[in-house]
C-alpha cells in the first residue's frame, strides 16, 4: 500500500500541472452521466413505475452502479489501458521489478477526473435515500456500503479480465467495453426488467445482478430470502478467478519481441 500511495501522489502531482484541463475534465465527468439520469427522470414522468420500481428505487440502483464504476475506473485505469504496455513491450520492465504486477499495473495510471462522476452519482444516491420509504439502521447503512464495495470489485474484475486478454491478443478488444461501459448502462436499471437469458448471464457469469438487483430487493424489503442478503459476498468472490486468469496470462507471457 505504501508503494501504491506513492504512485497516486505522482499521478496527482502530474495531473495538477494542467489544472484548467483537470477542472474541465472533472466538470465534464459530472455532467455527462447527469444527462443520463435526466433521461431516466423523463422516463418516469411518462410512466409512474418500471415493472413495480419507482424513480427513487431506480435512482438508488443508478447511484450504486455509477459510484462503483467511477471508483473502479479511477483505481483500475491501468488495466483498462494495459494493452499499450504489452504492445510496446513496456510490460517487460514490470516483470523484472521485485513487486507484484497487479500493484504496478494499478499504479501505472489513475484518473482523478473520475471524481466528477463520483460526486454526481453521490448526489443521485443522496436523492434516492431521502425519498425512499425505508427505516435506516446502522446495519443497513453498512450493508449499503457492502453493496457498493461489491460493485467496485465486479468492475475491477472485468478490467482485469480485459487486460488479461491482451496477453493473447496483444491489442485491447472492444468486446470488453460490452461488460464495462455496456454493463454499467445495463446495470443502472434493475436486472428484473430484462429477459431471462440476460438475467441469468449477469447473475452467474458477470455478477451485476448480485449488486444491482438481489441485495436491493432485500434492502428495500421486496424479498425476505436470506440468499439475496448474502449475494454481495458472492460478488466479492468474482475477483478471485479474474486474478487467477491474470496470473496465468503473466506466466505465459512471451513478450512482443519489440
Amino acid at each position: 500500500m505504501k508503494l501504491y500511495l506513492k504512485y497516486l501522489k505522482i499521478h496527482f502531482m502530474s495531473q495538477m500541472e494542467y489544472r484548467t484541463a483537470f477542472i474541465l475534465l472533472t466538470i465534464g465527468q459530472f455532467f455527462v452521466p447527469f444527462l443520463i439520469f435526466v433521461s431516466m427522470v423523463l422516463l418516469f414522468k411518462k410512466f409512474d413505475h418500471l415493472m413495480g420500481w419507482t424513480l427513487p428505487e431506480v435512482a438508488l440502483i443508478y447511484g450504486i452502479i455509477h459510484i462503483s464504476f467511477s471508483v473502479s475506473e479511477g483505481l483500475a485505469r491501468g488495466f483498462d489501458s494495459f494493452s499499450n504496455l504489452v504492445r510496446t513491450g513496456d510490460f517487460d520492465r514490470l516483470l523484472v521489478r521485485p513487486r507484484s504486477t497487479v500493484i504496478q499495473v494499478l499504479g501505472s495510471k489513475f484518473e482523478f477526473t473520475r471524481l466528477g462522476r463520483f460526486f454526481q452519482s453521490l448526489v443521485v444516491l443522496t436523492y434516492a435515500l431521502l425519498h425512499i420509504n425505508i427505516h435506516w439502521t446502522f446495519l443497513k447503512i453498512l450493508y449499503l456500503m457492502l453493496i457498493v464495495l461489491s460493485g467496485i470489485t465486479v468492475f475491477i474484475g472485468i478490467f482485469i479480465l480485459g487486460a488479461a486478454l491482451s496477453f493473447w491478443t496483444v491489442d485491447g478488444l472492444e468486446i470488453v467495453n460490452i461488460f464495462t461501459d455496456g454493463g454499467r448502462e445495463m446495470a443502472q436499471y434493475p436486472l428484473g426488467i430484462y429477459s431471462k437469458f440476460i438475467k441469468r448471464f449477469f447473475t452467474f457469469v458477470i455478477p451485476f445482478g448480485l449488486v444491482n438487483f438481489y441485495p436491493i430487493l432485500f434492502l428495500l424489503e421486496k424479498s425476505d430470502k436470506s440468499l439475496y442478503a448474502i449475494s454481495p459476498f458472492f460478488a466479492l468472490i468474482f475477483i478471485m478467478p479474474c486474478l487467477l486468469i491474470w496470473q496465468y496470462g503473466v506466466t505465459h507471457y512471451t513478450s512482443t519481441g519489440s
